[in-house]
């Protein structure tokens, strides 16, 4: 692997065609390419979404950031794949077709939880469906082929990113190859891949092979032999011994259902009923300065002889997965292999990782360097439209209308949820913008984006609240093997302090123009009440009414295997923004999410956070469903049965996982528990659950004895507005107690 020390993006020296300067859009077609100047493209972007010029839109971002390079890029966006057609219109690129789902995972795109297709696209202009197929950058690919057989080919997107390994498959229910195998791509780039795109662009032109380019970070690539001159740490089977950096337990054994006071703190209570004091001052957070110094990693090598070697030795060493035919028919070892791989997912120590299919290998080199402010400040600098290109006509792109008066500060999320794969794409570094820059695209909103009224609709990214915060050391930074910042506890070495954010937010306010500016981004509430002058700015000047938060569940069971803080978290935030809403003279609401069908959740959990809605007055209008998305721990839980946060061996922790439509249909009735056709349902689960005390006309029943007419129905408090909260205004929730 090259050094730590990276190329910054805009230190480069430009491809000869900058001459051409700069493009008002990237184009989409010949024509285009004419009135440029341009007889061919240097590199083209083929792209799953409808093309808008903005930098919420991968492809986008990634064309800019090339074209700012000086190379031509030209965008092949949602071509009719059923022929090579469409792939031929821009010509035969110079250096690389660069294949993109889009924004989304197709098959996440295109289904729902239950597995049902959806008829419409968020990407697409008039929100159509259809526009985009299944396992969309291996459709794409081998349209590639077809149109230039002799092109190297360069994957990318969320897509990829989550199936450069063997995974699994939720819509075929059954371990699939990696995308690099399927696509028969030469390269795969994966997480945000500015810096490996541009470097890879650059010693192209330079006249480097594709095929000889092996040392770029955040890459993955198949080779038909493992390198003999770097260490081999066998990871390929169950052991008492594994790769790891200090303990054998990726999270400690602490109750991580209170509030979220982190490893200094006490708790305030909790609804689940079975959580006691939270964990103590003296219990570590991650490693220290001196436990970095003489930090060592177990290994074991093919002969399964034990040996210890320095982090230092390390680095000349790569990790070996167990292979795709192993975890294709071991579900545990499948849960073995996900823990592997998300242990080695900082890039300041991360080995690389290689798996076999066969008789080749799939390779993955250590993620990719996090970009710094100035860099970040680059990117989102370079000239946008922040319009669709003219071809989408009048359409309206619902993705496009969402995002179009937000601003992205950041990137990354250290929270580690095990049912998001933000970490696993983006990294737990958080990359943050410059105040300036923000308040600049704020300005450009104002003066460039048609239909603006004065309100900044977002300022956030993967999480509100987490620009700029940081670990306090970066020696302990680069040391740390942890999935999560937050969990079961706010580590003591991470930053929490969020008044950088409130003098952005009374700055974004005072930009001429400017009338509001609201935050729409989910809020981590464990980290909100750290600063509660924070908390005090959020509620008095960033909330629309409604401020939308995510516990997810009431349980600790299921909390534990989400790596969620507890309702402890919850119940402080909840004092914090009914205070300071009552204090601005303002009726707002906390709008809590929450998901049916996590692994390690049980009917009786299900009960539990019914009665918890019931209780506190809420009834959702829409549910989540748990959805196993490729490579995030929980899939890996859902696919394994086991609990890939711990040590995963045959007799290691089973999980308990909902599966079947009947029990997720269950599950889902729960959460609307209100919905009189989800009654005969919940009526007979509570009978065989031995809860028949719950069925009744009383108000501390669960569903009523019997179905209401279709007349009284219409006389029922059971309307609810898109919110799920009571139409009657006035109407607000109950204080929450102990279930």
């Amino acid at each position: 692997m090259k050094s730590i020390e990276s190329t910054r993006l805009f230190d480069y020296r430009p491809f000869w065609a900058e001459c051409f300067g700069v493009s008002p859009f990237l184009p989409t077609s010949r024509e285009e390419m004419d009135v440029l100047g341009w007889d061919s493209c240097d590199i083209i972007i083929v792209t799953g979404d409808a093309y808008v010029d903005h930098a919420s839109f991968g492809m986008a971002v990634i064309g800019r950031v090339l074209e700012a390079q000086g190379f031509r890029v030209g965008i092949i966006a949602q071509p009719d794949w059923k022929s090579k057609k469409d792939f031929q219109k821009l010509g035969k690129p110079n250096l690389y077709f660069g294949v993109a789902a889009g924004n989304m995972d197709s098959m996440i795109n295109r289904y729902t939880a239950d597995k049902k297709i959806r008829h419409d696209d968020a990407y697409t202009p008039g929100n159509v469906g259809g526009k985009r197929p299944d396992r969309a950058v291996i459709v794409y690919s081998q349209r590639c082929r077809e149109a230039f057989r002799d092109v190297p080919l360069v994957i990318g997107s969320i897509e990829a990113s989550l199936r450069r390994i063997a995974h699994f498959d939720y819509w075929s229910e059954k371990v699939r190859r990696s995308i690099l195998i399927d696509s028969k791509a030469d390269i795969l780039l994966y997480g945000n891949a500015e810096r490996a795109i541009v470097e890879l662009s650059h010693r192209m032109a330079a006249g480097e092979q594709l095929r000889d380019i092996k040392d770029i970070r955040g890459t993955a690539f198949v080779i038909n032999e493992l390198p003999n001159d770097l260490e081999a740490i066998d990871s390929s089977t169950l052991s008492d011994e594994e790769v790891q950096g200090g303990s054998t337990e990726l999270i400690p054994a602490m109750n991580p259902y209170e509030t979220s006071k982190g490893y200094s703190g006490s708790t305030s209570g909790s609804t689940s009923g079975s959580a006691s004091e939270g964990a103590s001052e003296s219990s570590p957070a991650c490693a220290t300065p001196k436990d970095a110094d003489v930090q060592v990693l177990r290994l074991v090598d093919p002969n399964k002889k034990t040996k210890i070697i320095s982090e230092n030795a390390a680095k000349n060493a790569y990790v070996i997965l167990p292979s795709y035919e192993q975890v294709k028919n071991d579900q545990v070892l499948y849960g073995h292999s996900s823990r592997i791989l998300h242990r080695e997912t900082n890039p300041h120590n991360a080995l690389p990782l290689v798996q076999a299919h066969g008789d080749r290998y799939v390779w993955l080199n250590s993620p990719p360097i996090p970009l710094s402010t100035e860099e970040m400040d680059w990117v989102f600098g370079l000239p946008y439209q922040r319009v669709p290109h003219p071809y989408c006509g009048e359409e309206r792109i619902p993705a496009y209308d969402m995002i179009r008066f937000s601003v992205n500060i950041m990137r990354g999320c250290f929270g580690g949820c095990t049912f998001c794969s933000i970490t696993e794409h983006e990294g737990r570094i958080i990359q943050s913008r410059s105040e300036e820059s923000i308040l600049e695209e704020i300005e450009n909103i104002r003066d460039k984006t048609p239909g603006f009224t004065g309100i900044v609709s977002d300022l956030g990214g993967p999480t509100a609240n987490m620009w700029r915060l940081a670990c306090k050391s970066k020696k302990i930074e680069a040391s740390c093997r942890r999935p999560s910042c937050v969990y079961p506890g706010i580590c003591k070495n991470l930053d929490t302090d969020q008044t950088p954010l409130i003098s952005l937010y009374r700055n974004a306010r005072e930009i001429k123009g400017v009338k509001k500016v609201l935050i729409a981004s989910g809020l981590r509430y464990d980290l909100a009440v750290k600063t509660p002058e924070y908390v005090k700015e959020l509620v008095t000047e960033h909330v629309g009414g409604y401020l939308k938060i995510a516990p997810e569940h009431t349980e600790g069971g299921p909390l534990s295997k989400m790596m969620k803080p507890g309702m402890g978290s919850y119940d402080e935030f909840k004092v914090m923004f009914e205070k300071y809403s009552k204090e601005a003279g303002k009726e707002q609401y906390l709008i809590p999410y929450f998901i049916a069908g996590h692994p390690g959740t049980t009917d009786l959990d299900m009960v539990n956070l019914a009665l918890w809605l019931k209780e506190n007055g809420f009834r959702a209008d829409q549910v989540q469903n748990f959805y196993p998305s490729p490579m995030a721990t929980a899939t890996a839980m859902y696919h394994s049965g086991k609990n890939p946060l711990k040590k995963v061996g045959r007799s290691s922790e089973e999980v308990n996982i909902p599966k079947g439509g009947k029990q997720r249909r269950l599950h889902k009735a729960f959460l609307r528990y209100h919905d009189p056709d989800n009654w005969p349902l919940l009526r007979q689960a509570l009978k065989d659950m031995g809860r028949k005390d719950l069925i009744g006309n009383g108000k501390h029943h669960l569903v009523p004895l019997t179905q209401f007419s279709n007349a009284l129905r219409g006389r029922q408090a059971f309307k609810t507005t898109h919110t799920g909260l009571p139409k009657n205004p006035k109407i607000r929730q109950k204080k929450s107690r102990k279930i």
